[in-house]
């Protein structure tokens, strides 16, 4: 079992680190809880300064399975025409961890229905790869693409566009613009593709209102990196009284997810998903748990009115 483990482990890392061909960027169940993550252009789109906290264990029970956290901030500024976020990050995936901050800025312009907005992010991050680390189980063999580690600082950035109104979202981003090398320059020649490359993600979602009490919210969200194949995240979540939402998801060749949501009081939301894999990587895990939590300031007259459900 341990061996099969550590094969499984020593692939990932050699799949999504050195040839460059998989995702890169950390991925999130409740995505829509987590915007500024993907699309710089979401900064102040709920019009009042929200922070938000997340934390996701993926494939509980394999050792060196990805875990990520995350905390962002974003707030409207200068009569709410901008708005700005900032992000701190923490990614760890086997003998791989990325730790950073992504600053954003977005332009605010008020249509008669919601408000579209232009963003722009950079960001800074520190990739670490441990690679001599690595158990290859193969005696005294020289494996040069384990034989060197990595510490590097990453500078990057991205650009997004986003359309918000009280219920219903659609953006379009691009993250990882710059293609920085992900080995040491002494390494080079082990494998010219390990890079960052380009991600982008499309995303929409709309709230229906069935009854007074009950509000349907479906979401979906589209990723695409060169190299892998398009990847497609469909949700809906079924808010009850605006104070608790239930909800399925369905993530394309990965897994299917339950979540949960809480509005605690007007500023506090909980939020909880379950993943289940759908691959033969099942075998190995019990699923994925994702914890968020959010709260939001109110300022003055911009006092919290009305659920916010993106």
């Amino acid at each position: 079992m341990k061996r099969t483990i550590k094969i499984i482990i020593i692939s990932c890392i050699s799949f999504i680190g050195y040839n460059a061909t998989a995702q890169q960027d950390a991925m999130y169940t409740q995505y829509m809880f987590n915007t500024l993550a993907i699309n710089p252009a979401y900064a102040g789109s709920r019009n009042v300064g929200s922070a938000t906290a997340l934390f996701r264990n993926q494939w509980t029970g394999i050792e060196g399975a990805p875990k990520t956290g995350t905390v962002t901030f974003d707030a409207p500024i200068l009569n709410k025409r901008f708005g700005v976020g900032i992000q701190f990050l923490t990614d760890k995936l086997g003998v791989t961890q990325t730790n950073g901050g992504v600053l954003s800025v977005a332009y605010r312009i008020r249509m008669d229905e919601g408000t579209l907005a232009f963003g722009i992010q950079g960001s800074v991050s520190q990739y670490r790869a441990d690679y001599t680390s690595v158990d290859l189980n193969s005696g005294n063999n020289y494996d040069p693409a384990f034989a060197t580690n990595v510490n590097k600082i990453l500078f990057n950035f991205g650009t997004g566009v986003y359309y918000n109104s009280d219920k219903f979202f659609i953006g379009l981003s691009v993250q990882n613009l710059m293609k920085n090398r992900l080995t040491n320059a002494e390494s080079a020649n082990v494998d010219v593709n390990s890079r960052q490359t380009p991600h982008f993600f499309f995303s929409s979602g709309y709230v229906f209102p069935l009854t007074d009490e009950f509000k349907l919210k479906p979401s979906f969200l589209i990723k695409g990196v060169k190299g892998a194949p398009i990847e497609g995240d469909i949700n809906a979540t079924l808010w009850i009284k605006d104070v608790i939402g239930i909800g399925a998801q369905y993530r394309t060749s990965a897994d299917v997810a339950a979540l949960i949501e809480i509005q605690a009081s007007p500023q506090f939301r909980i939020g909880y998903s379950y993943d289940y894999s759908t691959t033969s990587l099942r075998t190995f895990n019990s699923g994925s748990h994702e914890i968020m939590l959010r709260y939001e300031f109110g300022f003055g007259s911009s006092k919290i009115l009305s659920p916010r459900y993106f």
